[in-house]
């Protein structure tokens, strides 16, 4: 605060006072902005963060786009304890993660048989698991360029859906192809809350507390709380002069009344939590918390959400924060850029994970060949059969080391192998300076000397490297144990899903897509056979499948052996699942086999620029821009999917359906580079 005064005096005119504005429910134009907070208060924020929004073409798959949750966020382990299963689609959810790999310090993250059926009834399982913590890393301008391998020659590497289990389709039509996310804004996510509302950011206005219409000492006192509350760190008093009385507000205490904004005075009458509708571009969730945390000089653990969102995409969600104001949040709009806050309330309670029902996607997929015949067939399918409900390519990495492979490691205890497939070289795309760090630890096998080649610290492998540094290399268990909780479980999970997957395919194999004596269902939280006699009672809507644990059973029929000899090919016990070391023993889930989503609608539109939106987002609604009109005719042809799917479920596995494609990105990025050709 050099060169500016340690004082500000704010003239407050009561005689002249006009009562205070109602809370208008029509959204403000953007450009309009609250009252501007001193400039001393936010020094360095204008400018600090730098716009993400790079412009994606075909070229883009090669980022790897589809390398991000769709529909998931892990719950804890406390709620997995108390319960395994959600209570169903509209009742009660468990978001699943929305990024499954632990936080790396890389993030770049034959046709399948097909199996008919008739209509289906819905309903949703989903496991529970662990929340992930996503931390910090360097921006695209750390990154090095003039990589000897192009992105494409190095995802080769990469995963595909065979490798992870992903083979089945359950539906007829033909496939046909699409570019999903050629611009992130082709991917918007609208988080349904326990109410069963779609979140929207469709107002900017402040709430307010009180209104003061006239002079009294209990309307000045509130005027005293209202500066207090929107200028943390200022001190105020009341000063007659000329006859008239005055509102002295002066900053007294210095930088630090400013540093601990939330130890100043908060109505007893206001809830404890402001909520308010987060709207976000390319950025995931916790990044955005990070951000928001750091102009608000607060700790990021005061903000609590439902869910965590994909980074690459337009997301809506709705935030709680521990006693902030929606003034200061509602400042933050100012500064930002491609976030927007919204919607503000004052509430008595946080939000829980898990606490939301679901995701409504709407989705674009560009560049479309097929017929209108045949996204006719592809929709209704959709619309009245559903998809397999796999875990998604993101839930297994992008690097030639899957992690699940970590999490049957840790399974087997064997945590010379852990070690090694963390931070041994391997073939993928990966940032120069992570490819110099393994190359240096398969060289040296000295943690320190590795950990100086890593400019960021907090990913998976520089704390590894820095728990080796501290613990010593006889004692790799307490060296993985730096490694935050959420992202360790995170590997045992991402194997749990590799078993499922296989599983679910040996079973529509086996079955099709029909109810079968010794199948599993779910009445309430407890999951019991079909018998004989009950077969006609369900429906595939209705089959369950186990996660592998030592609290869970598995199906009376082929399946269960086919559990069982998995395992035991993996060097692992399906009868003992617990582990020495208490947080990986596994208790299982079930989850259902099919998914049908909820309010499915399309169009297929015609445009002649790759570059434009094929739709309005909130914000573009809060500016009162027109929708698109389109041509009946263009160069190119987009499909325009909406639909809702429940927590736990991946919306590339729904438009995978659609399509017929596999969703990988070394496919993804193989098709790309043939087309650009």
């Amino acid at each position: 605060m050099s060169g500016r005064p340690c004082s500000w005096l704010f003239r407050v005119t009561l005689a002249a006072a006009a009562p205070a504005a109602p809370r208008s429910s029509a959204p403000r134009p953007l450009a309009a902005r609250p009252a501007a907070r001193p400039r001393s208060l936010v020094p360095g924020f204008l400018g600090a963060l730098k716009m993400e929004m790079t412009e994606m073409t075909g070229v883009s798959l090669k980022r790897g786009s589809l390398a991000v949750e769709d529909n998931d966020s892990l719950t804890p382990a406390e709620e997995a304890k108390r319960q395994k299963v959600s209570e169903g689609w509209l009742t009660k959810g468990q978001d699943g993660i929305d990024n499954n790999s632990p936080p790396s310090c890389e993030n770049v993250p034959g046709l399948p048989e097909v199996v008919s059926a008739g209509k289906r009834e819905k309903h949703s399982i989903a496991p529970q698991e662990e929340e992930g913590e996503e931390e910090d890393g360097l921006s695209e301008e750390g990154e090095e360029e003039g990589e000897a391998e192009s992105f494409a020659d190095m995802m080769k590497h990469g995963l595909t859906e065979l490798d992870v289990g992903i083979t089945k389709f359950v539906s007829s039509h033909q496939g046909f192809s699409g570019i999903l996310k050629e611009r992130y804004s082709d991917f918007v996510v609208h988080e349904i809350g326990k109410d069963g509302r779609i979140s929207h950011l469709d107002d900017l206005s402040i709430p307010v507390d009180e209104e003061v219409v006239e002079d009294t000492k209990e309307k000045r006192t509130v005027i005293h709380q209202a500066i207090k509350s929107l200028f943390p760190g200022l001190e105020t008093k009341t000063e007659d002069r000329e006859g008239k009385k005055y509102i002295v507000a002066y900053h007294a205490a210095g930088k630090k009344a400013l540093a601990n904004p939330r130890k100043h005075s908060w109505p007893k009458s206001r809830g404890s939590y402001c909520h308010f509708v987060l709207y976000k571009e390319n950025k995931d969730t916790m990044d955005a918390i990070n951000v928001l945390s750091k102009y608000l000089r607060v700790k990021p653990n005061i903000f609590s959400y439902m869910g965590t969102k994909d980074k690459r995409a337009i997301t809506v969600q709705e935030i709680a924060v521990l006693k902030i104001t929606a003034q200061r949040l509602a400042h933050l709009n100012k500064c930002l850029m491609n976030f927007k806050l919204g919607n503000f309330s004052y509430q008595k309670n946080p939000l829980k994970l898990g606490e939301l029902q679901g995701n409504h996607f709407t989705v674009v997929l560009r560049n479309i060949t097929g017929t209108d015949d045949q996204v006719e067939q592809a929709m209704n399918s959709l619309k009245e059969i559903g998809f397999i409900n796999y875990y998604g390519m993101q839930r297994f990495g992008t690097t030639a080391v899957p992690t699940y492979q970590v999490g049957r490691a840790i399974l087997q205890n064997s945590w010379a192998e852990v070690m090694d497939l963390i931070l041994k070289p391997r073939s993928g795309a990966e940032k120069g300076y992570l490819v110099k760090c393994r190359e240096e630890w398969a060289k040296t096998k000295d943690p320190a000397a590795a950990l100086r080649k890593l400019p960021v610290k907090r990913c998976v492998e520089g704390q590894l490297l820095r728990g080796l540094s501290k613990y010593g290399m006889k004692n790799i268990v307490s060296a993985f144990g730096i490694i935050p909780r959420n992202n360790r479980l995170m590997y045992i999970h991402s194997y749990q899903s590799y078993v499922w997957n296989n599983m679910v395919s040996k079973r529509i194999e086996e079955y099709g897509l029909t109810p079968v004596p010794g199948d599993l269902v779910l009445k309430g939280a407890t999951a019991t056979y079909i018998e004989e006699e009950d077969v006609n009672n369900y429906s595939i809507h209705d089959v369950v499948m186990p996660l592998p644990g030592f609290d869970v059973i598995y199906p009376k029929h082929k399946i269960s052996d086919a559990y069982r000899e998995m395992l035991t090919a993996d060097n692992l016990d399906i009868d003992n699942m617990r582990h020495k070391i208490r947080d990986y023993s596994l208790s299982g889930a079930y989850r259902k086999i099919i998914i049908r989503p909820q309010n499915v609608s399309w169009e297929v539109v015609a445009y002649d620029d790759p570059k434009i939106p094929l739709f309005n987002t909130d914000v573009d609604n809060l500016e009162g821009k027109p929708p698109p009109v389109f041509a009946s005719e263009g160069k190119y042809r987009a499909l325009k999917m909406d639909f809702s799917l429940p927590p736990s479920t991946y919306a590339t596995m729904a438009i995978r359906e659609v399509l017929k494609m596999d969703t990988s990105i070394k496919n993804q990025t193989q098709l790309n580079t043939t087309w650009l050709r």
